[in-house]
């Protein structure tokens, strides 16, 4: 069983910076992807960032350049860094992670979710 868990999220002010943190834990081979998605209300969610486990990053429009991911060579913390922080970022932010995990004495792949973290960008 894979587990991923996400903090730092909270209230900051337009403008500020944030970094949000994702770890993956549990039965892991591999994890191959991880990426940071949003979701607004009565918004889809939606994809903000991904890096692989090569390190190959991919951004939303709306990240580029304010927005920055990274982790560790196994990906098992990922971090998002945002500055520049707009109200239109508030958002609940969940990070998605895949791969390959042990399940008794095979493997199997996954897709886990964590619970998600409030941001929240207001004066």
């Amino acid at each position: 069983q894979v587990q991923v868990v996400e903090s730092g999220g909270g209230l900051v002010q337009p403008g500020g910076s944030l970094r949000l943190s994702c770890a993956a834990s549990g039965s892991i081979l591999s994890i191959d992807n991880m990426g940071w998605y949003r979701q607004a209300p009565g918004k889809q969610r939606e994809l903000v960032a991904a890096i692989t486990r090569g390190g190959s990053t991919n951004y939303a429009d709306s990240a580029k350049g304010r927005f920055t991911i990274s982790g560790d060579n196994a990906l098992n913390t990922v971090y998002l860094q945002m500055s520049s922080l707009k109200p239109e970022d508030t958002a609940v932010y969940y990070c998605n992670a895949e791969g390959v995990a042990n399940v008794g004495l095979t493997f199997r792949k996954y897709n886990t979710w964590g619970q998600g973290t409030q941001v929240t960008v207001s004066p």
